[in-house]
């Protein structure tokens, strides 16, 4: 963990809340510098039964062997096993928009199975958590409506949220991107990270018969050479400054959303928080715990000489230069 991370919530003796719906065997990587301080719950359908952490990996862990479902009460959810274990979902797959990808076989379906499902409102009572401080969901295709059935005052304790929304129609009603983004920025979230992820657009038929003909070609080969098209994205939302100042919160919330900043690389947005802080709880030793770290992170940055030179448009950047070299 960095130093001052750990020493920031040493001293406010903070344990964050990470809830990771999808999890894959272990906690997201970003987690790392948190997790022996941290709360974690996973959630895993394909897990044999629940099982906990060791406790010398996270301060509290377990790993629920259930589905998160959005529907009002508990209960069994029909579930979508696909070829591919990791596209495997609660709703049912698009084929006919899938068609246009090379990877519609890995949506085929091999079984329908009932699964257990329940609320997160719900875990979060029978652990006796008070809320949330970021969440993680990789749910194929639910990830919007999950958050959305956490009750309102749970709903508003999230200060991180990583969700996997697609660009295309892989699966029969999904959430896609566009209408995530649009609800969370309009409710206090703005977005912090964006990975573009996706695939090559070629029907499975097409490849197949290219590669009957062309036999130095492979489908490795193929999607290895062709621009992938964009299919779905990685995305990463924290709260928003004008939020945090709207809802009067304390210093826990203050210094978990300095620390996540941090942790994603928003070191400004991270020393906007601790001016805040100073401006609102006084001046202290964490107060200028926080800005020295986020003034430290931005001088040791290899980038700073190159995002000197990219803060001119380029036509300015070329008229200094010619004029650099006309005064010789």
């Amino acid at each position: 963990m960095s130093a001052a991370i750990d020493r920031l919530l040493a001293s406010l003796d903070i344990h964050p809340i990470l809830v990771d719906i999808g999890a894959s065997g272990e906690p997201p990587r970003i987690w790392a510098p948190l997790i022996r301080r941290s709360v974690y719950v996973g959630f895993d359908p394909d897990l044999r039964e629940t099982h906990e952490l060791s406790s010398g990996s996270v301060y509290r862990g377990v790993i629920l062997n259930q589905a998160v479902t959005s529907e009002p009460t508990d209960g069994n959810v029909e579930f979508y096993l696909t070829r591919f274990p990791f596209c495997s979902s609660t709703l049912e797959p698009d084929s006919q928009s899938l068609s246009n990808y090379v990877f519609a076989d890995l949506f085929t379906v091999e079984k329908r199975v009932s699964v257990k499902a329940t609320r997160l409102d719900n875990v979060l009572e029978r652990l006796a958590l008070a809320g949330i401080d970021w969440l993680k969901i990789d749910s194929q295709g639910t990830d919007l409506r999950l958050f959305n059935s956490l009750g309102a005052e749970t709903r508003s304790r999230v200060l991180a949220l990583d969700i996997e929304p697609g660009l295309i129609d892989a699966y029969r009603g999904e959430d896609l991107f566009i209408d995530a983004h649009r609800e969370l920025t309009h409710n206090g979230f703005w977005l912090s990270n964006l990975q573009v992820q996706g695939t090559v657009r070629m029907r499975r038929a097409t490849l197949e018969q290219m590669l009957a003909t062309e036999n130095d070609l492979s489908r490795d080969r193929v999607e290895k050479s062709v621009r992938v098209s964009p299919g779905w994205v990685e995305a990463r939302y924290l709260r928003t400054l004008e939020w945090v100042l709207h809802h009067n919160l304390t210093k826990r919330e203050y210094a978990l959303l300095w620390s996540f900043a941090l942790l994603d690389g928003q070191v400004a947005f991270a020393f906007d928080l601790a001016v805040e802080w100073e401006r609102i709880f006084g001046p202290s030793d964490l107060s200028n715990l926080m800005k020295a770290e986020a003034l430290s992170r931005i001088r040791r940055s290899p980038r700073y000489p190159i995002a000197r030179a990219r803060s001119f448009a380029p036509g300015r950047l070329k008229r200094w230069l010619r004029q650099l070299v006309r005064m010789g």
